[in-house]
């Protein structure tokens, strides 16, 4: 099936539907370019020219950006009841607020229509960290088809709606998007209707070019039968927004700040940015001339502007955020940690909600009386969350939220027909049998296989296989491999039978990114090391290849290691010294070589040869011989040990 022609039948059946309104979701889970650039297809919004600040009136009429406004005129535009997927026995449907809009300059705003008398509802469905999840991911709930039932139910419930996102819709996404180059989940997202997405730092994997695609559509350089004067891919509906991400040439953002949405006369207005540490968990190239600002800093300069042209009720969506206590369910706030909290501690008190992301943990928490949520990842929660706007002052009265897993009921059959159809198109690569194992793989570094030294057997297997990739002399002649923790997207599971396909290695590790060996002295090494422990907090353990081994510092689990323990590195079995009388040839891939997640030691790394593999052609190379021969083994967690930490004098 060609795709247009399959988008085409879903947005005449999405916008069409007039007569069908969708069931209310049943119960609650308690489980488990520049300034002057318009936001593209914003609903046929218009966008500011100065300090890319939107104002909109909600629709989705996917008209094509209007004209940037200058500072005295006024747009106005309808609604268009568009309805999402989801029907029943009748009833009205839509999902906006008929309206007019006000100033569409600055970032202020306006209805043009009278202020309600009675506090207004708004409801807001939110999201993080999708990462192009279209099929059912494992365990028992998510899956597009019933996450798109999940929000056409709950929009029904509430004229006053709005989608959004808080950054990762894509990158690291599975086979049937990424073959694509993601165009898939983006045309998912516009189907269900999403409004707004804060980047992410997945988003940039691919550059800042590739991101823009996604934005405003076109041709993929890739794509040779692409007929660029006319693309298939249009590119997003929904508006993309980077408050905090700098062009260092022309001092601007590369989408619009913020977008303020009048509901009943009031104005509310939504701050989208993704973490200041963006540039150190991405390949550097992706975001070459591009600045990632303080989190903090950025939202306390936007919110006077905001509040000088009267904008009270303030949401911001942020790529980052925090984890609870083991155990806690997704509606819980125990233990909560995280980068998220000193962020909402110092932002000023005029925001009011935060949607957050990027730990991929789900949290309903209330942070000095803001409230602040996560839905987890993969579309396997959705977070209701339900503002109650105060009329006569613009503000929020009170908000409440909860996460619901999005079980697996009832699904859009015109979704699940949109997904099989990329499915079977990947389907002859992806169900490529590579290998055999005896047990699931797993990744985790927090539940039991957690050791107190931060080793899993996923990864460790994933570092034997770039070693013997690179470990010939033609190929690098590689000692040591090295494999960053956060490369690692998914367990390699057992299955019914213990064959493992291409889909499941590229789940895995689903970047493409290629080997690189390189030679550092000793010295290096233990710099390596200890920069495990110096770029985030819990460390970030990389995984190692068979015979080289070390110590750390630790109490054992739930504890994480601490620190290296000073003359345990070796090398079968011989100790590596810290000084820079030997040499030694490591592998690892482009991400770490530049110096990615903060382990810039591989910078200065000498003698590089680019491998002739890409890090999942070589996983795959390495499982090929259990095919005929015995199965693989998970690797025992024995390359880093832990001893008690020095006790203080």
């Amino acid at each position: 099936m060609k795709r247009h022609a399959l988008i085409l039948g879903l947005a005449v059946l999405i916008g069409c539907g007039d007569d069908e309104v969708a069931d209310d979701v049943g119960a609650d889970s308690t489980d488990t370019p520049q300034d002057s650039t318009t936001g593209a297809n914003d609903d046929g919004a218009n966008t500011s020219g100065v300090s890319n600040l939107t104002t909109t009136s909600p629709n989705d009429d996917g008209d094509e950006p209007a004209t940037t406004a200058d500072d005295d005129d006024v747009s106005t535009e309808s609604d268009d009841g568009n309805v999402t997927p989801g029907s029943t026995d009748g009833g009205e449907s839509g999902t906006g607020v008929a309206g007019t809009e006000g100033d569409a300059t600055e970032g202020s705003s306006g209805s043009t229509g009278g202020v309600s008398a009675q506090p207004i509802n708004l409801q807001l469905l939110a999201f993080n960290d999708f990462h192009g999840q279209l099929e059912v991911p494992s365990g028992t709930t998510g899956g597009a088809a019933f996450f798109a039932r999940f929000i056409a139910d709950l929009e029904a419930t509430e004229p006053n709606t709005m989608v959004v996102s808080a950054g990762d819709l894509i990158g690291a996404t599975p086979l049937p998007s990424a073959l694509f180059h993601d165009e898939p989940t983006i045309d998912f997202m516009n189907l269900v209707g999403l409004d707004l997405n804060a980047v992410g730092n997945h988003e940039f994997d691919d550059g800042r070019e590739e991101l823009l695609r996604m934005q405003y559509g076109g041709c993929h350089p890739t794509d040779i039968f692409c007929d660029a004067e006319d693309p298939v891919f249009e590119g997003a509906d929904f508006q993309f927004l980077a408050a905090n991400v700098i062009d260092e040439s022309t001092q601007d953002s590369i989408f619009d700040r913020v977008v303020t949405r009048s509901f009943g006369g009031v104005d509310v207005a939504f701050i989208g940015m993704t973490l200041e540490a963006t540039p150190t968990v991405v390949t550097p190239a992706g975001v070459a001339g591009l600045s990632f600002r303080d989190e903090v800093e950025t939202v306390n300069a936007i919110v006077p502007e905001l509040r000088g042209q009267g904008v009270e009720a303030i949401v911001v969506l942020v790529h980052e955020g925090g984890a609870q206590a083991s155990g806690s369910g997704i509606n819980d706030c125990n233990g909560f940690t995280g980068a998220i909290v000193s962020i909402v501690e110092q932002i000023n008190s005029a925001v009011d909600v935060f949607v957050t992301g990027h730990t991929h943990q789900a949290y309903n928490c209330d942070l000095g009386d803001r409230l602040v949520t996560s839905a987890g990842s993969q579309g396997r929660i959705l977070t209701d969350i339900d503002l109650l706007l105060d009329p006569e002052t613009g503000d929020v009265i009170s908000a409440e939220a909860v996460n619901l897993n999005v079980t697996r009921e009832v699904a859009v059959p015109e979704i699940e027909t949109f997904v099989q159809d990329y499915v079977g198109q990947a389907a002859p690569l992806a169900n490529t049998e590579v290998g055999n194992i005896t047990a699931t793989v797993l990744r985790s570094l927090r539940d039991t296989t957690f050791d107190g030294a931060g080793q899993s057997p996923l990864g460790h297997l994933i570092a034997d296989a770039q070693l013997a990739a690179t470990e010939a002399i033609d190929r690098g002649g590689a000692e040591i491999a090295f494999m960053n923790p956060g490369g690692i997207r998914a367990d390699l599971p057992f299955g019914d039978d213990g064959v493992v396909s291409f889909g499941e290695v590229f789940t895995v590790q689903p970047f493409g990114n290629s080997l690189v060996v390189m030679t550092l002295t000793g010295a290096q090494i233990y710099r390596v090391l200890e920069q495990q422990f110096a770029v985030s907090t819990p460390p970030r353990i990389l995984q190692i290849s068979e015979g080289f081994e070390y110590e750390v510092f630790s109490d054992g689990p739930p504890a994480f290691p601490i620190g290296l323990v000073p003359g345990s590195v070796r090398l079968d079995l011989e100790e590596i010294v810290n000084d820079d009388s030997q040499t030694y040839r490591v592998t690892v891939n482009s991400f770490l070589a530049t110096g990615g997640d903060g382990f810039t030691v591989f910078n200065e790394g000498v003698d590089r040869v680019s491998a002739d593999s890409f890090d999942i052609d070589a996983f795959a190379e390495f499982l090929a011989p259990s095919l005929e021969g015995a199965p693989i083994e998970p690797p025992i967690l024995d390359r880093v040990t832990t001893v008690p930490p020095p006790v203080a004098p």
